[in-house]
């Protein structure tokens, strides 16, 4: 494989990033600017992503920021063609969004659960059904990253999180099954599962997660920047047209 990896091909193309006011996405979007992409970024908090795109404004890109609620299956949709008919046919999804919250399942709280698998597995599905149509109408040579995580791939005992591993299962299996929907229509777009260990994000470092999780404090975990995750993101944009990651898992160094 060429050494000399870049994002050339992409310059002046469309990408969405959800959940991109803060953490992984904000890195992610924040990276694919700086390399020359128009960048949907859509989250709730729209006011954050506001404020980012104007300290990108010098960069070679621009962030577009687009309120939506993912867990809201008409929003979805209609964002989607906002971005398309503001910013022009979609090149890159970045599935992002997604949450914890602190719940098991023996005893659990029905509807965190409900929320967590609306947010992880259903928009991320959604997503991915409308920004294919847009791909296939424009036989654009698209990708899609879905955020997943090592929870994904086996299941560690962190109590009160218990219904977060199986969400992220749920993406493993959903990647496998739409690369075989992708191959069987012959359709020139790849997919990949980005997996990263614990991530130093806003909300994973907050006392108030801390708290409800009752763990121990995670500014005292080792753990990844957002920033590591966004690099992996690049790399995985970056390969040549012959060459599709499936899978990159991304772990603290020593364990």
């Amino acid at each position: 494989m060429s050494c000399s990896l870049s994002l050339e091909k992409f310059i002046g193309k469309v990408a969405i990033v959800t959940g991109s006011s803060s953490g992984i996405g904000k890195a992610i979007a924040e990276a694919l600017v700086k390399n020359g992409v128009k960048v949907a970024g859509l989250a709730r908090r729209v006011e954050r992503i506001e404020e980012h795109s104007k300290q990108l404004s010098d960069e070679k890109g621009k962030l577009h920021a687009f309120k939506c609620d993912v867990t809201d299956q008409e929003e979805i949709i209609s964002t989607v063609k906002e971005i398309t008919e503001k910013l022009g046919p979609i090149d890159i999804l970045v599935n992002n969004a997604g949450l914890g919250r602190a719940t098991n399942i023996i005893d659990g709280d029905i509807q965190k659960w409900r929320t967590i698998l609306d947010t992880n597995v259903l928009a991320v599905a959604i997503f991915i059904k409308e920004v294919i149509a847009n791909m296939k109408l424009h036989k654009t040579k698209g990708h899609i990253i879905n955020i997943n995580s090592i929870l994904g791939h086996r299941v560690i005992d962190l109590p009160v999180i218990n219904v977060y591993p199986a969400s992220k299962h749920a993406i493993t299996a959903l990647t496998e099954t739409v690369r075989l929907e992708i191959n069987r229509e012959k359709l020139p777009i790849k997919i990949t599962s980005l997996s990263p260990g614990y991530v130093k994000t806003e909300i994973i470092m907050s006392e108030e997660f801390a708290n409800e999780a009752n763990v121990e404090d995670p500014k005292t975990l080792p753990g990844l920047e957002a920033q590591d995750i966004a690099d992996g993101a690049l790399y995985i944009l970056s390969t040549p047209d012959h060459v599709n990651v499936n899978e990159l898992t991304v772990s603290v160094q020593g364990y």
